[in-house]
């Protein structure tokens, strides 16, 4: 040991005398880090800047008209990819499109077709057509760039499918939403319609019933029609005559009434004559005093009264016949109109008139008892003046109750009988002629009556034959009636109305939103990896450090080929592995410090990153230099092959699981696969048991190797150095 210790410190005083070693070591101490930091830079963030991959964009789109509303989807796409920052969105012709595409100025295209609107709006018809978007890609220019463009083409299907399932679903909820609104208005209405449906099935043979004898009832209302038309001619005879009635009574009461106004004048003068004739009997009679009563006077006292009292019951006799003359005019009336005027005249004028007629028979019988008692005069001339006194004041009685009898007649006359006649006869005229109105309308209305009455036979026949067409399909309804019946029952044991309609109300954008995004990804980051370089630092890390070993085995001897001193093979191989090792740790230092500091990497372990690195650097530099010590040129052969299977098998880029069978079966043994997993495990979050895991078998793996160097090396050397010399005679290898 103590002569490898030696061969090691000659190494370092070698470097550090020979400018020239120093300057070669130095680039080989820093040439794997630029191979790691270019690799990591390169690959730091390059899905941000897919705004710079062109692709184009074709718009053919004619749109279409969807129920009374013009869609154009294309246009709409084209508006949002112009707010798009994703891709380097280019939108032209497809003739120039293609032109680009074919040359490689874009890495894709896609072409949405004139039919896009149009087959996106069948969604609403019997038979709904996929809406296709066409996408090119040329994959010569990049093997990673189609991928991206590809997921740029699928992101644009996605939108538009999202958007327009949010807007369908929108559109359907809303209808949804309004269903289960007017179902929760109508659910009283439904529930009637429930219990109706059950009445009904409760009442259909009532129902039977009834229709049997809707039948026979309409059988009989055909003959009443029948009857009723029958008799339409003699209703318009009977209103005829009717009509003529009236206009030959209303006639004679306007003859009436034209008497009436021809013997009012008369009547009222001898009533006045009357009323003076009593006035001045009255005074007369009052103006003679018993005292001076001379009785062989009584035979020209009685001339004198008796000469007034026949004027007065003249006077009488003529307001007499005048009334008796209006009275027989009004019993002279068209025997076909008696009642009627009986009706309407007699039961006010008529009386009227005989309780006047009444009134002046009572004042004629007076002033006669009056004319006897003044004829009596002469009688008593003889007899005793008391006796002629008495019958004089008798008589002052008599006449001043005829003048206040004849006083009261008058106004009675003047204010009741005129009158009240005249308006007994005024409301018979207005009573006829309101009924001879009446009479015309039913006069003019009998054509309708009787084309009414036609029709309602006409209706009622064709109701007789519904009635007929129901009853024959009463079966049928009754069958469904009672089948609806049930199947209500049934839904009411498996379902529940309420919990419908609580399902369809809904809120259309909460919907429409969740339609358009049905599945959030809450994405929860075990160990947040800040960006793809950062996720790619352990394995271009790794991939640096074992190619400075190779780049030290290729320019660095492993054998010594000066000094006086003779050493071992074990010795040599210990020593000249010191030197490898003691710059392969000043190549790990730079590459991991320079992650860190340089590039910025997020490592989460700074300080194990870094004893990780030198870790890997000592398994790494006891492999390929153990390699090249034991085998020679083989070994480095070896150790280049064993680079090519740990890219392609650790893991590194891929996962294990996309790798061919052959790399999945050999990803086990490769040193890559623990290293790059232990620089994962310091990059994104400590795991230790997958951390002691790494370390084991790297360390079975250096010790396995530093076994076989420190056993096998001088003999195999024995072997290897015939190959070597036999090598160096082709004057190709050194």
């Amino acid at each position: 040991m103590k002569n490898s210790w030696r061969i090691y410190k000659n190494d370092l005083k070698n470097i550090g005398t020979n400018w020239v070693a120093a300057i070669l070591i130095g680039g080989l101490i820093l040439l794997p880090s630029l191979y790691a930091w270019f690799n990591i830079k390169a690959s730091w963030d390059p899905y941000s800047q897919t705004d710079q991959i062109p692709i184009g964009i074709v718009n053919e789109d004619q749109g279409a008209v969807v129920r009374d509303q013009e869609i154009h989807v294309g246009d709409e796409l084209v508006e949002t990819l112009h707010q798009n920052r994703s891709m380097d969105w280019q939108f032209v012709k497809r003739e120039k499109a293609m032109d680009k595409l074919e040359y490689g100025d874009y890495f894709a295209v896609i072409v949405i077709p004139e039919n896009f609107s149009e087959r996106l709006g069948t969604v609403i018809s019997d038979h709904p057509e996929k809406a296709e978007v066409e996408y090119y890609v040329n994959e010569k220019i990049n093997a990673i760039a189609p991928k991206i463009t590809e997921k740029g083409a699928s992101v644009i299907v996605q939108q538009i499918s999202s958007n327009f399932i949010s807007t369908v679903n929108g559109i359907i909820f809303d209808l949804f939403n309004d269903l289960g609104i007017e179902l929760e208005e109508n659910l009283p209405d439904i529930k009637k319609f429930e219990h109706y449906i059950f009445t009904v099935e409760e009442n259909l043979p009532e129902i039977h019933t009834i229709l049997n004898d809707t039948i026979s009832d309409a059988n009989r209302a055909e003959d009443l029609i029948n009857q009723a038309q029958g008799l339409v001619p003699k209703v318009e005879d009977a209103t005829t005559n009717g009509l003529n009635t009236i206009d030959n009574t209303i006639e004679f009461i306007d003859k009436a009434e034209t008497r009436l106004d021809g013997i009012a004048p008369r009547i009222e003068e001898d009533l006045d004559n009357i009323q003076k004739m009593v006035s001045d009997v009255n005074e007369y009679v009052s103006s003679i005093e018993s005292a001076s009563l001379d009785l062989s006077e009584g035979n020209q006292l009685t001339d004198q009264v008796n000469g007034r009292i026949d004027d007065t019951l003249t006077s009488i006799e003529t307001v007499e016949q005048a009334l008796s003359q209006f009275q027989v005019n009004q019993n002279e009336q068209p025997s076909n109109n008696q009642d009627a005027d009986k009706e309407q005249v007699s039961n006010g004028d008529y009386d009227n008139i005989s309780n006047a007629l009444s009134e002046l028979e009572r004042m004629e019988s007076s002033l006669r008892a009056l004319q006897d008692q003044a004829n009596q005069i002469d009688t008593f001339l003889g007899e005793q003046q008391t006796e002629a006194n008495q019958l004089l004041s008798t008589i002052k009685e008599r006449t001043a109750s005829a003048n206040t009898q004849v006083d009261a007649f008058v106004k009675e006359y003047n204010e009741n009988i005129e009158p009240t006649v005249r308006k007994e006869v005024g409301n018979a005229k207005d009573t006829l002629k309101e009924a001879r109105g009446i009479l015309v309308d039913i006069q003019s209305a009998i054509p309708e009556v009787e084309t009414l009455l036609n029709q309602t036979e006409g209706k009622l026949i064709n109701g007789e034959d519904m009635l007929e067409k129901v009853l024959a399909q009463f079966p049928y309804i009754n069958d469904k009636v009672n089948e609806l019946a049930d199947r209500i029952r049934n839904i009411q044991g498996e379902t529940n109305i309420d919990e419908i309609i609580q399902l369809l109300q809904n809120d259309p954008e909460a919907e429409r939103g969740f339609f358009a995004e049905p599945v959030v990804l809450n994405e929860n980051k075990l160990f947040p990896i800040a960006n793809y370089g950062t996720g790619m630092t352990p394995f271009y890390t790794v991939l640096a450090i074992w190619v400075g070993g190779l780049l030290l085995i290729s320019l660095l001897s492993t054998e010594l080929h000066h000094g006086k001193e003779v050493y071992t093979g074990r010795q040599i191989y210990l020593g000249r592995l010191l030197t490898f090792m003691t710059i392969g740790f000043l190549q790990t230092l730079i590459v991991t410090l320079g992650d860190i500091f340089l590039l910025n990497v997020d490592v989460k372990a700074p300080l194990w990153f870094v004893l990780f690195g030198l870790l890997c650097s000592s398994v790494f530099i006891w492999i390929v230099y153990t390699f090249v010590s034991v085998f020679g040129d083989v070994g480095k052969a070896l150790a280049i092959v064993l680079l090519v299977l740990q890219i392609a098998g650790s893991g590194g880029t891929y996962p294990v699981a996309l790798l061919p069978e052959f790399f999945q079966n050999i990803n086990p043994f490769l040193p890559f696969t623990y290293a790059i997993d232990l620089m994962r495990e310091a990059v994104g979050g400590i795991v230790w048991r997958r951390v002691w895991n790494d370390v084991l078998f790297l360390v079975v793996f250096g010790l396995g190797v530093l076994l076989i160097g420190f056993i096998f090396k001088e003999k195999i050397n024995q072997y290897t150095g015939k190959l070597k010399e036999k090598s160096r005679e082709s004057g190709l290898f050194h």
